[in-house]
């Protein structure tokens, strides 16, 4: 378990659910938009390149809608793009896993489901992945997911 500080992120997001594989559809249109529509060049003030995918405002556990939110960490949420939507999250404990291989064939929802079967005293309020340059490696992509714990 690992302790992570409060951050900032700016980027597009949308509120989904799980059921009937929803999840899969809307967070895959919601890349295509960050990727089609260059949203990660018009975030202000990033503190890297990392591509961070938050997951929260849970209405309950992983099996009722919450919102996924796809941007990049920011000094601060004084400048939020029009169309954008900026949160802090707090800082909070988390378990780290990782998901290995490529990302685009289902490496990482593969270890959600691993997350969803386990027995962690998940808290609920933010989890995220983080993608990196060696993220999107085809063959042996390393994407950090880190699930807020009580």
């Amino acid at each position: 378990m690992t302790t992570i500080d409060s951050f900032h992120i700016i980027g597009i997001s949308v509120r989904t659910t799980n059921e009937n594989a929803q999840s899969a559809t809307d967070i895959g249109a919601l890349w295509q938009r960050f990727m089609a529509e260059q949203i990660m060049a018009k975030i202000p003030s990033k503190t890297d390149n990392d591509i961070v995918c938050v997951y929260t405002d849970y209405e309950k556990d992983h099996t009722a809608p919450y919102t996924t939110l796809l941007g990049c960490k920011v000094e601060n949420l004084d400048h939020i793009p029009e169309g954008m939507t900026g949160k802090t999250i707090n800082s909070n404990s988390y378990e780290q896993f990782t998901a290995v291989g490529n990302a685009q064939e289902g490496a990482v929802y593969n270890e959600w489901i691993k997350i969803w079967n386990s027995d962690l005293n998940r808290a609920y309020t933010a989890d995220f992945e983080v993608y990196s340059a060696e993220s999107f490696d085809p063959v042996n992509g390393k994407v950090p997911i880190f699930i807020a714990v009580k």
